[in-house]
């Protein structure tokens, strides 16, 4: 099994390096593949304010990246479930905080519009301190 770095995650997505892409594309073509949380957080951020990508289009390659059956993500749960509350207009980091907090545990939070958006895509006890 492999362990990937930010930087082959980035490659494999945003494609920018035609080298490193299709090194990135053999590793996970060939390989076991194991994505910690920190990758995918980096990454998305990576994507998101260094390449432009909307959050639809990173959540979409992320679904596609880890849909490959050779492809395991730290806490694929909690992930899973981030990757579905972006379509309620959380980010992915806000959503994957959320998704792995332990059960019934409140989760306090002075920014006010991740409160809202949590309430309005069902979930309880966010709140504000």
């Amino acid at each position: 099994m492999l362990a990937v770095d930010t930087n082959v995650l980035v490659r494999l997505l945003a494609r920018d390096n035609r080298e490193q892409a299709a090194a990135a594309a053999d590793l996970f073509k060939r390989d076991s593949i194991w994505i910690a949380k920190t990758v995918l957080l980096e990454t998305e951020w990576v994507l998101r304010n260094g390449y432009d990508f909307e959050d639809a289009a990173i959540a979409q390659a992320f679904k596609s990246a880890l849909s490959l059956e050779n492809v395991t993500a730290e806490g694929s749960h909690a992930v899973a479930n981030a990757l579905a509350l972006t379509s309620h207009g959380l980010d992915f980091a806000d959503a994957l905080h959320l998704s792995s907090r332990p059960a019934g545990a409140t989760f306090v939070s002075f920014d006010r519009k991740l409160v809202r958006r949590a309430a309005s895509a069902g979930i309880t006890g966010v709140v504000e301190p």
